[in-house]
């Protein structure tokens, strides 16, 4: 065999080693993609979501407020303050966000069982999830009850009285 033949299959050798990798390596390689596209979904869901409870908790508050401009105008008339109204309409939004948050999280946790076998890496009952998941829900509940409330505020005795 010459001098360069031995050369070259010494170079193909070393080079065949550093393109060793660890399974690990080739996993996360592999797995790479389908992680990008399940982020992709479970943001899309994430968004929907939360437009979904934005929108109906909207809408179930303004119903309420539309439904009660009587009640507030009255409370108005009889000397409650624009805030104190908020408070009322507010309140009322997060006790219903609360009860809805409190059954879904419920929900969830009891239908982790049927995820685990779907996840990697993950656990199903991470605290930390559902501790963030609640937090923002209510901040979204909060929001979505303000802007009917403030609506509630503006409601001028005179004419929600006249009204009937």
């Amino acid at each position: 065999m010459p001098y360069g033949d031995t050369t070259r299959q010494v170079v193909g050798d070393v080079a065949r080693v550093t393109a060793v990798e660890t399974v690990e390596r080739q996993v996360a390689a592999s797995l790479a993609v389908p992680r990008f596209r399940v982020l992709l979904g479970s943001l899309f869901a994430a968004a929907a979501a939360m437009l979904l409870a934005v929108v109906g908790l909207l809408g179930v508050i303004s119903h309420t407020v539309s439904r009660r401009t009587h009640e507030l105008g009255v409370r108005r008339a009889l000397g409650a303050t624009g805030m104190e109204i908020v408070g009322l309409v507010v309140r009322h939004g997060m006790t219903l966000a609360a009860l809805g948050i409190a059954l879904g999280v419920f929900l969830a946790w009891g239908l982790t069982r049927l995820l685990a076998s779907l996840l990697y890496e993950v656990e199903p009952t991470d605290p930390v999830t559902f501790a963030a998941v609640t937090l923002l829900l209510a901040l979204v509940a909060a929001v979505a009850a303000y802007l009917p409330a403030r609506r509630a505020m503006r409601i001028d005795p005179l004419e929600a009285l006249q009204a009937d």
